[in-house]
């Protein structure tokens, strides 16, 4: 019989505890093994028995949940979600989760249609399950660097003169762990890469502040897309939460559509959605990247850019928070190079530069 996944839900609302006790029993998988209403009972009951996962509110009286996240790192480190409010002013505090060792953001559950409550299910089961999947020891807890530009090692000089009618396009999916692996690869960009389009499954509101932090950390622009957006060198587009993101074009520019509509591969951005368009519209021209996450979205869409003649990459086992999404491309056949994660960065620009 499959051992099921152990969940603590730590929150002061006696209503989301329910909610996402709810949720989350309903997956036969998952066993909810007790609730808190602050870190202190958390805390009691983690001496007694260890969750697999924890799911961690920010707000909560007696420690907020940052506080409560350190000291769990530092002294007995577990996947910890935390379960955040649709917040705007708190979504960078949020973030800052993901630096001190959470694994994963969430979004509270809400009210809603039958819809709205199916989907949230898929997305948070999915979550816990790909959490209590990660080896903390493996999880690098690094604290981020500030921001700098080229000029500290080297003067800006133009870029090498390419024989080609269209500029390259990299398109790059991602999911759990993969705030940490997307740092990692656009910090290690210069200040004149291809443009690139992101999907990242993240909550909607979460990925405009995601983006901010990018921005603030790479020598590249970073943002979350907008209709419309063009696609430019040194600028990376990151998929808006909640919506799905393509790529098209108009003659030899490239620009993005962020659409509506339901879940595809369970996500709402979808990899596979920005792949396949990235197929149609880029075909060889583009260079695909997919990291770390569970499940299979983006497995179909890189084999169609495979056919479609782009290159392709996956993050490899032993540097990915979860295998999942890596090793499913890699089974159909659609990678050209399987990397660790502080390759993928020069290998795009190899690519992009002699091929």
């Amino acid at each position: 019989m499959k051992r099921s996944v152990k969940v603590l839900i730590v929150d002061d609302s006696a209503v989301v505890r329910e909610a996402l006790s709810r949720l989350l029993s309903v997956d036969p998988e998952i066993e909810i093994i007790g609730t808190a209403s602050d870190p202190f009972i958390a805390a009691r009951k983690i001496a007694v028995q260890v969750p697999d996962v924890m799911l961690l509110d920010i707000e909560m009286p007696r420690m907020d949940g940052l506080t409560f996240l350190k000291k769990i790192m530092s002294q007995h480190p577990i996947p910890v979600v935390i379960c955040s409010s649709l917040v705007d002013g708190q979504c960078e505090t949020t973030l800052g989760a993901l630096d001190d060792g959470a694994i994963e953001v969430i979004a509270k559950p809400r009210l809603g249609t039958r819809e709205f409550f199916e989907e949230a299910r898929i997305r948070i089961t999915d979550i816990v399950k790909a959490a209590s999947k990660v080896q903390m020891s493996r999880k690098c807890l690094k604290r981020v660097l500030p921001k700098l530009t080229a000029d500290v090692i080297i003067k800006k000089v133009p870029p090498l003169a390419k024989m080609r009618t269209t500029d390259r396009v990299v398109v790059v999916g991602a999911s759990t762990g993969g705030t940490e692996a997307l740092r990692v690869f656009l910090q290690a960009l210069p200040l004149d890469c291809p443009g690139m389009v992101v999907v990242q499954h993240m909550p909607e509101k979460f990925t405009a502040s995601f983006a901010r932090r990018l921005d603030d950390l790479c020598r590249i622009t970073v943002k979350e897309a907008a209709n419309g957006d063009a696609l430019m060198r040194g600028h990376v587009l990151i998929a808006p939460g909640n919506r799905h993101l393509l790529l098209k074009s108009s003659g030899a520019r490239y620009h993005v559509e962020v659409r509506d509509g339901p879940l595809v591969s369970r996500h709402r951005p979808s990899v596979d959605v920005l792949f396949r368009s990235a197929a149609h519209y880029a075909g060889r021209n583009a260079v695909a990247v997919i990291m770390t996450g569970m499940g299979d979205d983006g497995a179909r869409g890189i084999r169609e850019l495979k056919d479609a003649g782009a290159a392709t990459i996956a993050q490899d086992e032993a540097t990915s928070v979860v295998f999942g999404m890596p090793q499913e491309a890699i089974k159909t056949g659609g990678i050209d190079r399987v990397l660790p994660l502080e390759l993928i960065a020069p290998e795009v620009l190899r690519i992009c530069t002699f091929t």
